[in-house]
């Protein structure tokens, strides 16, 4: 198995703030599962597994050789799995044994499958933006990510730290910005008053790096805006914040990495053009 599933496994933490805890939210909704018997296993000691269970554990380990497995038994989820998104997030179903699942499945390669299956999900919905209507943040011509924000959300202020660091170092981005309201209490009259102010990336800016106004500024166009954003959001189906579509790819919550490796490629690729064109204008 690939290295990646291994990092993968380590940084599953999420930089974000939620909209709502889904899994609780089933938890507390739902009818309880039906109980399974998961049959023996090594841990409890009662018997050894199966012939089939002992094969899959062989297989398992030799096919992830860079993880070590200490446990191995037969789970509670019983028959076929479904996949399914809710809330912008790819889900499994198992209707056998009647559970759900929140997970990142691998292949063998260390490819994060429903990475793939919740970015081609996100693709499909991106078309109802119009970027026309975003508040625009950077420079012309740099690399354009669109941003899903909340000015009360840390990570998102964490987030605009970081573009603030990169810009210094010579990689500005451009960014397409959609205000998410539904988080946090505050996040809506903020949003506002970013739009109603007359210079819009300054008090952005000021807003997410911690300034609090004595008074938010109120105007029918932001307030407008904030409106159009919420649904935007909603029929996109965006329940974190930051979330950010990069390079047509979704990526939730303040991904440093990713994000360093976008930015990374992108001055690549700037570089070798500028090189291209230096021989150009250098030929006789």
């Amino acid at each position: 198995m690939k290295a990646a599933v291994q990092r993968a496994v380590g940084s599953l933490t999420l930089l974000s703030c939620t909209a709502m805890n889904l899994s609780a939210a089933i938890a507390q909704t739902a009818e309880p599962p039906i109980p399974q018997t998961a049959g023996p296993t090594k841990a409890d000691g009662d018997a050894p597994l199966s012939a089939a269970a002992t094969q899959a554990e062989q297989q398992l380990r030799q096919t992830f050789t860079n993880l070590q497995f200490e446990d191995f038994a037969p789970a509670p989820v019983k028959g076929p799995i479904y996949q399914a998104t809710a809330g912008g997030r790819i889900i499994y179903y198992a209707p056998q044994s009647e559970h759900l699942l929140f997970a990142a499945v691998y292949d063998k390669n260390g490819v994060n499958v429903t990475a793939l299956a919740q970015d081609a999900s996100a693709r499909k919905k991106l078309g109802s933006l119009d970027p026309a209507k975003a508040l625009v943040i950077g420079p012309a011509g740099a690399p354009t990510v669109i941003e899903f924000t909340d000015p009360e959300c840390p990570y998102c202020r964490a987030l605009e730290k970081f573009w603030i660091a990169k810009a210094a170092e010579g990689k500005p981005v451009r960014r397409l910005v959609y205000f998410v309201s539904g988080i946090h209490p505050q996040a809506a009259a903020k949003s506002e008053h970013i739009l109603c102010s007359p210079d819009k990336e300054a008090e952005f800016r000021s807003i997410y790096g911690g300034a609090e106004p004595a008074q938010l500024r109120k105007c029918a166009a932001g307030h407008a805006k904030v409106e159009s954003d919420a649904a935007a959001v909603r029929k996109v189906g965006i329940t974190g914040t930051p979330t950010l579509i990069v390079d047509g790819k979704l990526v939730s919550g303040f991904q440093q990495g990713e994000l360093e490796q976008f930015l990374e490629e992108h001055s690549k690729k700037t570089a070798a053009v500028a090189a291209q064109s230096a021989k150009i204008d250098a030929k006789p």
